[in-house]
């Protein structure tokens, strides 16, 4: 009884859990059991090294380093399974002390013990070399979505096949002189839905479609012995055959296509579909976006649009990366405001002033996953005379109440505070909005800074996108004369503490409807998301989405340089917790919300948490160094 329950706490504990059962009953008979009160010295500086790797069961102890002048500076804080010993247990010396910190018990490794692991489990001492934290978080995604996968699903699914194992792999080609007749004929007696076209030495130069047959041969009456040059479809879209088919799916519904060209090693290899990948899927969000392309009014895309929450469930139990699922949804949702404009301007007609509709928040950063609040506006051209302005306010008001009001129904709820392009002040010319920027960045009040949190973040969806790109780049030019604002936003950040507490526990509510509870949005998403913004605006960097200003800052940034892997792993597990967290919620018929209790997590998920956190209290000291002058 003794070892089952020392297997059971063993499988829980890393590195021990990645290791078979037998080795770990193996473990277990050999270790012993060791009680330490409160305030006991286990392991003293300068004494003999260790003689054990200690495992802790119950309790915590402290780590210390004595300065020169006999000062004890604590280093680190280890809890409930973690361990400690293995530096000195290696070496000759021990080279802290380690105090218990309350009552501690401990399962003791002996060193032979210890040293035939590190002889024979690579994992093992994996473990302790290197990074816990970077070489570990694809062990946590795995157990995550060990924990969710289909019963019986297949193995070949989005996020884990490779283009080049669908891909059809015998490519049929014409030349780009031969005539339309021929071509079609060729797909006839070959019974596929394209054809490759190429130049005389091989080199792909188009594709030529069964859309493109039907939209500009047939629909017109063109002459049947024209080129196939003239009616093909250029650009050439292409993914790598050792890109996964997440890839595919997302150029597909970028561009609006349904064959990718595949190549491999600079060759054209094969081609991709829709169709191979609804097969490979048996859900596609393909068919998601071409249900909503085919709907014409805001009645039809209501039980469409409220079927993407099903998308991310299904993404979520694929094993899918969070920025994966963000990605996929960010497209069906851009679609979807798109279409309802496209159907409010055949009803109001065309716009008196070119105008660019814009998002913002999570959803100008591409990261909206369950339904949230509406964030957008109106950037509009500046008028040039008071008829042209009063016919712009009038045409916006009919136009964004529409959009608004359709997206309400489509289950976007209206945003509390009111930043929606249905709110006059948040519809406005580019010059307003110039100067709204302006006013934020010179004078930076508290308002200043929580509009600027909202509004920075902006990213266009439909319209002239060349009206967003003027006002970035004119907010790119008042930070880079004014640094005031960062100052206010990197004091803000510093406030906003990480929730891991002096003994390595999480900081949790101590009262209310989400007592013990952690908020995995505002301790963890929005510090991370806060953090990267910031070293954003100082940089100049036009990206919105978090992880692609991470990419962006990689070599322009002192800071970035050496955090940027980490904070990308960071931002990517917790995200991916709260998103499993959510759809726990919605599955058991509860409220969405961003609040979970941490001890229902994993030994590995909690450790992978503890270390995101402990990242993010590093670079808000980094912060405080780099904007001492303004923190408070």
């Amino acid at each position: 009884m003794i070892i089952d329950e020392i297997v059971i706490f063993l499988q829980q504990t890393p590195p021990f859990q990645f290791l078979q059962e037998q080795e770990q009953r193996s473990i277990a008979a050999n270790l012993s059991l060791e009680f330490y009160p409160k305030d006991t010295v286990i392991l003293r500086q300068g004494g003999s090294s260790s003689d054990s790797l200690r495992i802790i069961k119950k309790g915590g102890v402290k780590i210390s380093i004595s300065s020169e002048s006999g000062e004890d500076v604590a280093i680190d804080y280890r809890g409930e399974g973690e361990t400690f010993g293995m530096v000195s247990l290696m070496g000759d010396k021990q080279k802290t002390t380690i105090t218990a910190i309350e009552d501690t018990i401990c399962y003791l490794m002996g060193k032979q013990e210890f040293m035939r692991l590190v002889d024979t489990s690579p994992v093992f001492i994996e473990y302790f070399l290197q990074s816990h934290f970077t070489k570990y978080i694809n062990k946590t995604y795995t157990e995550m979505r060990n924990k969710s996968l289909f019963y019986g699903s297949s193995d070949h699914i989005l996020f884990t096949t490779q283009v080049g194992e669908i891909a059809e792999k015998d490519v049929v080609t014409v030349l780009e002189d031969a005539t339309i007749q021929e071509a079609a004929r060729l797909m006839s007696t070959r019974r596929i839905s394209s054809v490759v076209v190429i130049q005389d030495d091989g080199v792909p130069v188009g594709i030529l479609t069964d859309r493109d047959l039907r939209d500009k041969v047939v629909s017109i009456g063109r002459n049947l012995k024209e080129p196939v040059r003239d009616i093909m479809s250029p650009p050439l879209i292409r993914v790598d055959a050792r890109d996964y088919c997440f890839e595919a799916v997302l150029k597909m519904l970028k561009y609006n296509i349904h064959h990718v060209l595949v190549i491999r090693d600079g060759r054209l290899s094969g081609v991709i579909t829709n169709h191979d990948l609804m097969l490979l899927q048996g859900k596609s969000p393909l068919s998601f976006a071409k249900d909503i392309e085919n709907q014409h009014t805001v009645e039809g895309l209501i039980p469409v649009s409220r079927k993407i929450n099903n998308i991310i469930g299904f993404l979520l139990k694929e094993g899918a990366k969070a920025s994966n699922i963000t990605k996929i949804i960010t497209e069906l949702n851009d679609r979807l405001v798109r279409k309802i404009i496209e159907i409010g301007e055949k009803q109001f007609g065309q716009s008196p002033l070119s105008y660019c509709w814009i998002s913002f928040g999570s959803e100008g950063r591409k990261e909206k996953t369950f339904r949230t609040d509406q964030d957008n506006a109106i950037i509009y051209a500046n008028p040039q005379t008071e008829q042209q302005a009063a016919a712009a306010a009038q045409y916006f008001e009919k136009l964004t109440g529409f959009v608004i009001d359709s997206l309400i129904k489509c289950g976007f709820p209206p945003c509390p505070a009111g930043y929606m392009a249905s709110n006059p002040e948040w519809t406005q010319p580019l010059n307003t909005w110039k100067k709204y920027f302006s006013d934020w960045v010179a004078a930076p009040t508290a308002e200043a800074v929580l509009k600027s949190l909202i509004f920075f973040d902006f990213r266009p969806i439909y319209g002239d996108f060349g009206l967003a790109d003027e006002l970035k780049d004119a907010l790119r030019m008042q930070l880079s004369r004014q640094k005031l604002l960062l100052g206010h936003l990197a004091n803000m950040i510093v406030k906003n503490t990480s929730p891991v507490g002096f003994l390595k526990s999480f900081v949790v509510e101590k009262s209310g409807e989400h007592k013990n509870q952690l908020n995995l949005k505002i301790k963890g998403v929005t510090l991370i998301v806060d953090i990267v913004r910031l070293f954003a605006l100082e940089r100049g960097i036009k990206e919105t989405s978090t992880l692609e200003r991470i990419e962006a800052l990689r070599d322009k940034h002192t800071i970035m340089k050496e955090y940027a892997d980490e904070l990308e792993h960071a931002f990517e597990f917790i995200m991916l917790l709260r998103m499993h967290n959510q759809l726990a919620q919605l599955e058991s018929g509860e409220e969405i919300n961003n609040f979970m209790n941490p001890n229902r997590l994993s030994n590995l998920e909690k450790k992978t948490m503890k270390d995101a956190f402990h990242l993010i209290s590093k670079i808000q000291d980094l912060i405080i160094q780099r904007y001492k002058p303004f923190i408070i």
